[in-house]
């Protein structure tokens, strides 16, 4: 049912956005369909991404699922540089952390503990993953923040550019490890999930499933260029603050993929690629995708800094600590998923009224 309108809504949205654009319609209600049409772009690419992890295994279908539903985002990230929207790159990026840690998580920690009483997953890999969570989000972040105080423009760059090199070579060395100098020294403790994982048949075969991703992050680079030309109109009509639709709006649109495929799979008790997803994806976003949009920015009139506000920053160290506490046991509840997602609805609410 929900593939059938998926299906409708890129059929229509698609030719819609393109049509909108050229005939200027009303920026409010473009906003609409932008973000259904990526939110439908993002569901495609969920499938497809499920499809290569049933043929290449939970670690590598996770990446692929964090990769491809990052690069929605990525893409939103450059358009935003490039119109100068610097606030809502940083609040998006804030946005995406709090999003995949407190809202992915928590809710396929919920949906699938209301399905089982406890649901495991690889105990080692979420001690990995804690310690890269601590280091991405807390040191890298934080450091920029402390340093910045007092120091000149020039001099606060040059920092997040050294910073931005550092994360991104260290994440590179982070699949280098898990993928293959480690790879399958850490095994999961639950065979049947991996059992399971190879038995099930996919949905599409590799090269359907690699060609509608291909397409659909085509489409989404298009609908997200004409996405963030709504910005600035919508928050005026709405009340809505630039850090509120990069916190809230822009990461929950940019992240539909994994929102999507990490509830199904946590449904379907394949925990390992659930955490994967929402651990890997907020990884991905810290170390790679936003060291690359400093980096990029330095192509723009108006380069970004690694700097966030205040409210940014003890949101995602309150939400890094907390996902490390509840996974580092490697199992988990419903109730800790409704802990993770009340987290989340006091910070969107805090955005909002800030």
């Amino acid at each position: 049912m929900a593939n059938r309108i998926f299906f409708i809504l890129v059929l229509a949205g698609v030719p819609l956005s393109v049509i909108g654009s050229v005939l200027h319609w009303p920026s409010v209600l473009m906003f609409v369909v932008y973000c259904l049409t990526i939110i439908a772009l993002a569901g495609f690419m969920g499938r497809a991404t499920e499809s290569l992890a049933s043929v290449m295994g939970p670690r590598i279908g996770g990446l692929l699922n964090a990769t491809f539903g990052n690069a929605v985002e990525l893409i939103i990230s450059i358009f935003s540089l490039k119109a100068g929207l610097i606030g809502v790159v940083l609040a998006s990026l804030t946005g995406s952390v709090l999003g995949n840690l407190l809202l992915v998580a928590g809710l396929s920690f919920f949906i699938g503990g209301l399905k089982y009483k406890r649901q495991k997953f690889n105990v080692y890999d979420a001690r990995h993953n804690a310690g890269l969570l601590i280091f991405a989000v807390i040191v890298a972040f934080v450091i920029p923040e402390v340093f910045s105080q007092g120091m000149p423009e020039g001099k606060t760059m040059a920092l997040s550019i050294g910073i931005s090199v550092i994360l991104i070579a260290l994440y590179l060395a982070a699949l280098f490890f898990k993928l293959v100098t480690h790879r399958g020294v850490y095994q999961s403790t639950e065979k049947g999930s991996e059992q399971v994982q190879h038995e099930e048949e996919p949905e599409w075969g590799k090269g359907k499933a690699m060609a509608i991703l291909a397409a659909a992050t085509i489409a989404v680079a298009y609908v997200s260029e004409k996405l963030v030309h709504t910005f600035h109109e919508v928050g005026e009509a709405f009340g809505w603050s630039e850090l509120f639709i990069g916190v809230i709006i822009v990461a929950i649109v940019g992240n539909a993929a994994e929102h999507a495929s990490a509830i199904i799979m946590a449904y379907k008790n394949k925990m390992d690629i659930a955490v994967e997803i929402a651990v890997g994806s907020t990884l991905q976003v810290a170390m790679f995708v936003a060291p690359v949009l400093v980096l990029i920015s330095l192509l723009f009139p108006t380069s970004m800094p690694l700097v966030f506000t205040l409210p940014e920053l003890i949101t995602m160290v309150t939400a890094v600590f907390l996902m490390v506490i509840i996974s580092n046991d490697g199992e988990t509840n419903w109730f800790e998923g409704l802990t993770l997602l009340a987290a989340y609805i006091i910070m969107g609410i805090g955005f909002y009224l800030l």
